[in-house]
């Protein structure tokens, strides 16, 4: 079995939990936090449907806070098991929903990750293919943009374990900003060029243009 038939069987396995999981809670009630268990559930598999598919769903920044909310879950459960002696029925409860977080809480944890190509757009993509070929060519770069009393710079490197830099400075009359940022995908080191300057994808593909035209040099 490959990994990704792998990754597909684990999404069907853990929406399949849910869908019996509803089941059971409509016909024999379950416990009162069983809703609750569930929706998390419901949530839980879509992101490992996300993961699998390598497709974004819903916003990155959910899915660390709730891959933590899963481990805390299962502390919080086999705590109840071991210390509150529930009933049979929620016994049952417990025990799944403890042993059956732990997985998930450790993939959307990885899923969560901004660094990563599968949150990125179409234009983030393309930025970031160019801006790695450009700092393959040479090792820093320094992109600039004016518009009207605001300028920035962004100086670009990328390290010899393939780890990009990025150190912005913004002008805004006598405003100075810097900040720096450090990235292994390059379509998040366009995300943060195009979201923190006014520096463009065209900008981009100008000064890519121009690398590659025979005399130039960048």
């Amino acid at each position: 079995m490959t990994l990704e038939r792998a990754y597909i069987s684990l999404a069907v396995f853990y929406s399949a939990l849910v869908v019996i999981g509803l089941i059971a809670l409509l016909r024999s009630g379950g416990p009162a936090w069983g809703a609750f268990t569930l929706a998390l559930g419901a949530l839980a598999a879509a992101g490992l449907w996300g993961q699998t598919l390598g497709k974004p769903m819903l916003n990155p920044r959910m899915w660390r806070p709730l891959a933590l909310i899963l481990a805390a879950g299962v502390l919080v459960q086999l705590f109840a098991v071991f210390t509150l002696h529930p009933p049979g029925n929620e016994l049952t409860w417990l025990l799944t929903g403890a042993i059956f977080s732990v997985l998930p809480a450790i993939l959307l944890f990885q899923y969560g990750k901004r660094d990563q190509e599968v949150w990125a757009t179409a234009e983030e993509c393309e930025g970031g293919k160019m801006l790695d070929d450009l700092l393959t060519r040479q090792r820093e770069l320094l992109l600039e943009k004016q518009e009207a009393d605001r300028q920035a710079t962004v100086k670009l490197t990328k390290a010899n374990d393939n780890t990009y830099h990025a150190n912005v400075t913004r002008i805004r009359g006598e405003q100075v900003e810097r900040f720096k940022e450090s990235f292994t995908c390059p379509a998040t080191l366009a995300f943060f060029v195009l979201k923190y300057t006014s520096i463009s994808v065209n900008d981009i593909a100008a000064r890519h243009r121009s690398a590659q035209e025979p005399g130039l040099t960048t």
